[in-house]
């Protein structure tokens, strides 16, 4: 009797640590959803370059799927296309596609990087005077953004293309090939990209600045850490970037991590040495010295491209002094992902990006004579943002992260209640033991 007791007393002891440790070792899994967005900014003629903002004019890009989705069982990758497009969404905008800008020309100004010649440029500039092109020249926003046949080029008797566009081409085209690995070996590298258009590397930066690292950023490996830096590529600018834990948000009831893109990412080689391959030109640059912008000329055919935060937030005080209008904020103009971090999908985002052109004196170029430096001019600023839907949240909040609450508390109540079972039936034991013994 005693014997029995004893050894239900001890059973009931170890259905309890077993339950305590069952509680312990639960762990959830769960499933995703996102889109994107455009604002504007304008050049004036001065001593300076005036800038005056206006906008947003917001376009929907992002909505078509993902195209010639492929399985490797082998190498444990999807591969797929990107297909772009955009749609002019009027409710959201302060006016049409047919709204009128002064804008930078981007034909006349390419000219003296692309064409670093003399000679060539005597004889390119009697085209440009020709067609009566200046520095600045006024277009719709649908030619700015998508395209127009300039002037001057469609003069050029050579067969060079003659449309141009801070987009184009865009429409009708399609971003990729990407090869990304899905996890089934390995649930750390879930969406991690193996390879962009068949090559792991890009080819326009050198050393290691060159490498495609980490996800697409719609999504990243799950159980994400607050110590965490996330790695992402950026096809549009030619590089990747990381972001690194800024705050804990309640998105739409689900608790997401904040990462943000941190001032390093644009700072210059003296403040961060990782980005030294990042700086391949030294005059412009002030032998690497300045800060907060990218030259993308290599990825954009040559043109003198420039990539910075909207307002050159974060970057030289001397490339924003000869402009004009500008109020950089910390706020509006930051790029930032919030992640679930649990299942690693990024719920909402805001990608912040602004396009500069570099207009450099020509002193063979009649419209660009007049300039006694260089300026960084902007053309633009992009406010690219999604976020997951009313209604995905609801269906995130039920299958996913409800269930993850459920399983907390699941996980809590075995944990107290086995303990409480174990403490209990082994202080029965050692009175039983005890009275045995008398």
């Amino acid at each position: 009797m005693g014997c029995d007791r004893n050894c239900g007393v001890i059973a009931g002891a170890v259905i309890g640590a077993l339950m305590a440790v069952f509680g312990g070792i639960l762990m959830p899994v769960g499933d995703m959803l996102i889109e994107k967005t455009v604002k504007k900014e304008v050049a004036v003629n001065s001593s300076k370059i005036k800038v005056k903002q206006r906008g947003p004019y917001t376009y929907r890009v992002r909505y078509l799927a993902k195209e010639n989705i492929t399985h490797d069982s082998e190498t444990h990758t999807v591969s797929f296309l990107q297909p772009n497009g955009a749609i002019f969404e009027p409710s959201l905008s302060v006016g049409t596609e047919n709204d009128t800008f002064t804008v930078l020309n981007l034909a006349v100004a390419a000219v003296p990087h692309l064409y670093p010649s003399a000679f060539v440029q005597i004889i390119v500039n009697i085209f440009i005077k020709k067609s009566n092109s200046s520095m600045f020249q006024k277009r719709t926003l649908k030619e700015l953004l998508w395209g127009y046949k300039d002037p001057f080029l469609s003069l050029i008797p050579y067969p060079i293309p003659t449309t141009v566009g801070v987009f184009y081409p865009y429409h009708n085209t399609a971003d990729g090939v990407y090869k990304v690995f899905s996890g089934k070996d390995d649930i750390s590298k879930v969406a991690i990209i193996d390879t962009y258009k068949g090559k792991k590397h890009l080819s326009y930066w050198p050393s290691y600045c060159d490498m495609i690292n980490g996800t697409d950023a719609a999504s990243f490996p799950p159980f994400i850490e607050k110590t965490r830096v996330l790695q992402f590529f950026s096809s549009d600018v030619c590089r990747s970037f990381y972001a690194v834990f800024g705050a804990e948000i309640n998105l739409k009831g689900i608790p997401v991590y904040r990462f943000i893109l941190p001032s390093l990412d644009f700072a210059s080689p003296l403040q961060n040495p990782d980005n030294h391959c990042f700086c391949t030109e030294k005059i412009i640059s002030k032998n690497c010295t300045l800060y907060g912008v990218l030259d993308i000329g290599k990825c954009k055919d040559g043109k003198p491209v420039y990539i910075s935060l909207p307002h050159f937030l974060h970057a030289s005080p001397e490339i924003a002094e000869p402009v004009e209008g500008l109020s950089p904020n910390e706020e509006e103009h930051s790029t930032y992902l919030d992640v679930e971090p649990i299942t690693g999908f990024t719920l909402q985002f805001a990608k912040r990006l602004q396009i500069n052109i570099l207009a450099k004196p020509g002193k063979n170029i009649g419209a660009l004579k007049g300039l006694k430096q260089n300026y960084m001019v902007p053309v633009l600023w992009l406010n690219e943002t999604g976020t997951i839907s009313d209604e995905k949240a609801e269906m995130f909040r039920n299958q996913v992260t409800g269930k993850i609450y459920l399983l907390g508390l699941v996980e809590m109540i075995l944990i107290s209640v086995g303990a409480m079972m174990f403490t209990a039936f082994m202080i029965s034991y050692c009175a039983c033991r005890l009275k045995s013994i008398k």
